[in-house]
């Protein structure tokens, strides 16, 4: 069974998001969505300092089994990504939810998180 944290939010795409500072949201991968595309072997984030609505892609994850888009679960501009990845991109595997972040997104009202999936929501969706 998948690890589904309660304090975060999630899309039907599998990506996470949680308040870090401020108006900053990190950005990553689900559990169910990592081990469902085995060992990760390379990240990227495109478009730094770049403005992305909910659902543009902003990035990418390959695994040994496929290339994945990631799509923004919140509006704003993408302000980090994690350099941890361009060495160790099987962060994504080990730690999902802590070191293997992807990418933080400033936005400009966090109420945006509210129309996300909670942990329970989510749980319904991989599930099916």
């Amino acid at each position: 069974m998948a690890e589904i944290p309660p304090d975060l939010r999630y899309t039907n795409d599998h990506e996470w998001a949680k308040v870090t500072q401020g108006n900053t949201v990190r950005v990553g991968i689900t559990d169910f969505a990592q081990s469902s595309l085995g060992d990760i072997v390379f990240v990227s984030v495109h478009g730094m300092d770049s403005t992305v609505e909910s659902g543009d892609t902003f990035g990418e994850v390959e695994s040994t089994k496929s290339v994945s888009d990631l799509y923004a679960p919140v509006p704003g501009s993408v302000v980090a990504r994690n350099e941890a990845l361009d060495d160790q991109p099987e962060l994504l595997n080990t730690d999902p939810y802590g070191a293997g972040w992807i990418a933080e997104i400033e936005v400009a009202d966090l109420s945006v998180l509210d129309s996300l999936l909670d942990a329970e929501a989510y749980g319904q969706v991989t599930a099916e």
